[in-house]
């Protein structure tokens, strides 16, 4: 598989065209004619401009190698959409960020005689603008044959950094990793404008994480903080820590205003 995956123009099925869609395209191009289908008028566009075919749901899913990249709330449909229509053998990828729910809706659903393997990029098209050669992917192989040809092909043709896991470990890790840093960007992006005249550089570095991830589609968040079935936690002991620090700060300030009372 992995001489086919790599030297040769084989067809890809591209179901969702969004900013990631269109990122994944860009760096598949070279390896895959890609077919895509996504309904929104802007997708075919950049259909156009990126040189992808459009084409109808039932063409894509008839591919060899199918990537859903469409939020995690259509899975079901999706799902329920390709699956007559998938050739044996067939290997069907997700890209999307949670794990547990996407990989039982595709194992319930799709049939027995093609492969499963989830797939989690962990970079978008802000990381990733000059390219996705030394990022990270998760790989979680869910059905079928081996997923090393897949490996190799992430690590050796697109120079990504490749991490098998399962779906459950990949959702309790990320839970902290993404669910933390989109929930503080997201946060601070409400409070308004960010400074721009005093900053320090731990400031700005935090101001760069915050524009990385604050563009990204409201179906994004949405996935990574209500999807991960661990992420609710995470978001608690995180609150918890605030509210802590907030009360230990309050009541140190009332120790020294009680202080310099008395030295009066």
């Amino acid at each position: 598989m992995e001489q086919r995956l790599t030297n040769s123009k084989r067809r890809l099925g591209l179901i969702g065209f969004g900013a990631f869609g269109q990122l994944a395209a860009g760096a598949l191009a070279r390896d895959f004619a890609i077919v895509a289908h996504d309904p929104n008028p802007a997708a075919r566009m950049a259909m156009h401009r990126l040189a992808v075919t459009p084409a109808p749901l039932e063409t894509v899913a008839a591919s060899p190698i199918v990537v859903i990249a469409a939020p995690v709330s259509a899975f079901g449909q999706i799902a329920a959409a390709i699956a007559p229509h998938l050739p044996p053998g067939a290997l069907v990828c997700d890209v999307g960020s949670v794990k547990m729910a996407p990989a039982a809706i595709l194992d319930a659903a799709l049939p027995g005689h093609v492969r499963i393997v989830a797939t989690h990029p962990l970079f978008g098209p802000q990381s990733a603008r000059d390219g996705v050669a030394g990022r990270k992917i998760a790989l979680c192989p869910l059905r079928g044959a081996s997923a090393r040809p897949v490996e190799r092909f992430l690590a050796r043709r697109l120079g990504l950094d490749v991490i098998v896991t399962t779906p459950e470990q990949h959702d309790r890790e990320l839970a902290v990793v993404q669910g933390l840093t989109h929930l503080v960007a997201r946060a601070i992006t409400e409070l308004g404008p960010p400074q721009t005249r005093m900053t320090t550089l731990s400031y700005e570095r935090l101001m760069e994480a915050v524009a990385m991830v604050r563009d990204d589609a409201p179906e994004v968040f949405a996935a990574i903080e209500r999807d991960n079935p661990f992420a609710a936690d995470v978001r608690a002991a995180f609150l918890d820590r605030l509210t802590v620090l907030s009360a230990a700060n309050r009541d140190q300030r009332r120790a020294a205003g009680s202080d310099c009372a008395q030295s009066q």
